[in-house]
């Protein structure tokens, strides 16, 4: 099969097509025959061999995928040879035909493209998983989102909305922070021209927001602790600014606030599994409804990988970047 090889850590212009050997189901496994994958910031740590993929998992880059069933495992019963399905994986995206945990399959909505399939696995397992079932953000609650323009950040904030809590976003451009609000957000703040902690208090009437989710840490830590509600929940999900920073414990004591971090590749089929059947469950309707839909930025084929990396290093995109095979 073809699949995109790092051949060097750091030269994008060397993220190339080759020859792999197609791999084999196990028990528990169904191989997709790929036609879109998902481009996500992890696939750009890992290119740089700062994100080894989990023991056992493909070295080829690919979180998420959409394609046809083309094999099956012995003890898998829910799918057939031919379905149509979109998956959330640990590895071997960018190929043509990848491994992925049954339990972590689900049918691509009605109406849905391949492509537009392979934009949902990653994001929406991601804030499902932290921002409803960890942070328990209810309606009548308030999201804040930063990077709202982002795969994460666009999904974070129709999902707020369709839940029936206010989204709050921040955005580095004007025409950044104009989608968010196309898309539903209640309030979207340019970083790079106003202080987002000033914004929120402002807008929430000096109370803060009830649940942060965030993707840059560094300095940003200490800011939203400070926009954070009493008993708000912040959920960090990227490093993107830095992995340290200094706060002050005092405000997570008098606030009750919640600290929370994770990451969603390493954690078990069986977690994977229930995050998987609340989606199917309370999210699939809203998007074969078209109340909540994927925002694709650009399409490449595989053999353009380097210029998809490209293109999300620049952060000048707007929702999800996708590989078509």
């Amino acid at each position: 099969m073809r699949a995109v090889q790092i051949q060097t850590n750091a030269d994008l212009d060397r993220l190339v097509v080759t020859d792999w050997p197609k791999p084999t189901p196990g028990p528990n496994q169904v191989l997709i025959q790929t036609h879109a994958a998902g481009v996500n910031r992890p696939d750009l740590v890992q290119r740089r061999g700062l994100y080894p993929p989990p023991q056992g998992a493909s070295p080829i880059l690919g979180l998420e995928v959409a394609g046809t069933v083309a094999e099956i495992g012995s003890a898998v019963t829910e799918f057939e040879v031919g379905d149509s399905v979109c998956a959330l994986v640990t590895g071997g995206g960018y190929a043509e035909y990848c491994l992925a945990s049954a339990c972590c399959c689900l049918p691509i909505p009605r109406g849905f493209s391949y492509t537009q399939a392979a934009a949902l696995p990653e994001t929406f397992f991601t804030v499902w998983s932290n921002v409803f079932d960890r942070a328990g953000l209810q309606a009548g609650e308030s999201l804040l989102v930063h990077g709202g323009s982002s795969g994460i950040g666009t999904t974070a904030i129709q999902l707020a909305k369709a839940f029936g809590a206010r989204a709050i976003a921040t955005a580095g451009s004007d025409e950044k922070c104009r989608r968010c609000l196309e898309l539903g957000a209640d309030l979207a703040v340019n970083y790079r021209q106003q202080d987002f902690v000033e914004a929120v208090l402002d807008f929430t009437g000096g109370k803060g927001v009830n649940v942060i989710l965030d993707m840059v840490g560094g300095d940003y830590l200490p800011r939203n602790l400070k926009s954070l509600a009493s008993d708000g929940r912040l959920m960090q999900i990227g490093i993107q600014q830095g992995s340290k920073a200094e706060i002050n414990l005092a405000a997570l004591l008098m606030k009750r606030l919640t600290l929370a971090g994770s990451t969603l590749r390493s954690r078990s089929d069986e977690f994977k599994a229930n995050v998987a059947e609340q989606l199917r469950e309370k999210v699939w309707p809203l998007l074969e409804s078209g109340q909540v839909k994927p925002v694709i930025d650009s399409v490449f084929p595989l053999t353009e990988a380097d210029r998809a990396h490209r293109l999300m290093e620049s952060s000048q995109h707007i929702g999800k970047i996708i590989l078509e095979l």
